[in-house]
């Protein structure tokens, strides 16, 4: 039995829909991302799935039981907000208990659990403080404290770190694996960070304009994108025009501008059964530059002039011409980066590419 079933969930405000037609089976215990930018629809679907708004269409099912028409104090879930919400005039103590008080917890269990619930994040001395006594991570983890100690079926995070600056948000990011993993709780996060989705994620959904436009294991979701959506959102991506010349048995042979002809594995994307124009993705970290002049020694290579350059420290990022068209890499560096206006050779693989038929241009 799944811990979250959607089946052809629907959401309109007047004449916009903001959550298109949807279903979707969440396991046990696992930790599952909506990742999408702005206006997509994540929140939307998670605040239906906390029952903090209504589906126009369409069954939202937890542990088997139909709960549309369940309100949400009735729903045993957790819910972590971009916010918080904690109470400034309540204790660290008394926020983490606030939701056993309406579950007929006797006091001497509650402490307990509140108890158990700040060791678990990590804060088991900061009960008779008030919340504005805390750092913005420590916030944090009294809000997840407050969401795991009434054992939840389903834990929601909307935007938990968000609010953090960037080195605490990759160690909260850490930690709130590591508390997951630990209680086993079944977990849907909205982020519309791709790294904390790749770092967490059992499972991610991609969703853009109301719509689901990929789901999968982050490697797969990272390594084959079904759409171009996908390509462009999940790390940076060259996508460039090219025709398919044959379709044999698993390889697609492929032609585009100034490059070699190569032929790629027809695994990696969305299937393509006969020729024509398709749509090149090439990861910006699987093109690796090289001196001009350097033998290909068997690997895929084409001249290219670097235009700009973006240093980042142990990395560097390219910003190249082939020809007419405009690429970019992404490579690691011992000491220098290439210069604006280097003539080098970008190498590459023919099995790190993929294809995308132009139906699925976005």
């Amino acid at each position: 039995m799944s811990a979250v079933s959607l089946t052809k969930i629907v959401k309109r405000f007047g004449e916009y829909t903001a959550v298109h037609p949807m279903s979707l089976d969440i396991a046990q215990g696992s930790f599952i991302t909506l990742l999408g930018p702005s206006g997509c629809g994540k929140t939307t679907t998670l605040r239906m799935i906390a029952g903090l708004l209504d589906p126009s269409e369409g069954e939202i099912a937890i542990n088997g039981r139909r709960v549309n028409d369940v309100p949400i104090h009735k729903r045993n879930l957790g819910l972590v907000f971009q916010n918080y919400a904690l109470f400034p005039h309540k204790t660290v103590a008394e926020n983490v208990a606030f939701g056993l008080n309406y579950r007929n917890v006797g006091k001497e269990e509650a402490r307990r659990k509140v108890a158990a619930a700040l060791d678990l994040v990590q804060l088991p001395d900061v009960g008779g403080r008030y919340p504005k006594q805390l750092s913005g991570g420590q916030q944090q983890r009294i809000a997840l404290a407050r969401a795991i100690v009434i054992e939840p079926d389903v834990l929601l995070l909307d935007e938990p770190l968000s609010a953090l600056d960037a080195n605490l948000r990759e160690d909260m990011r850490v930690e709130l694996k590591r508390i997951q993993q630990r209680i086993g709780v079944t977990t849907i996060f909205v982020t519309h960070d791709q790294t904390e989705a790749l770092a967490m994620s059992d499972q991610i959904i991609v969703m853009s304009e109301g719509r689901v436009e990929q789901v999968g294991a982050p490697e797969a979701v990272y390594n084959t994108p079904a759409t171009e959506f996908v390509a462009q959102f999940l790390g940076a991506s060259n996508i460039l025009p090219a025709q398919c010349t044959t379709v044999s048995g698993n390889e697609l042979a492929l032609e585009l501008p100034d490059f070699p002809r190569f032929a790629i594995p027809r695994e990696r994307g969305p299937d393509i059964s006969q020729s024509g124009p398709v749509r090149l993705v090439i990861r910006a970290e699987k093109l690796h530059l090289m001196p001009a002049g350097t033998s290909a020694d068997g690997i895929l290579s084409v001249a290219a002039t670097v235009e700009n350059v973006d240093y980042q420290g142990q990395s560097a990022r390219y910003f190249l011409r082939v020809g007419d068209q405009h690429l970019q890499a992404i490579n690691m560096i011992e000491d220098h980066p290439f210069t604006t206006g280097a003539q080098v050779v970008l190498r590459f693989r023919a099995k790190d590419c993929a294809a995308l038929p132009l139906e699925k241009h976005s």
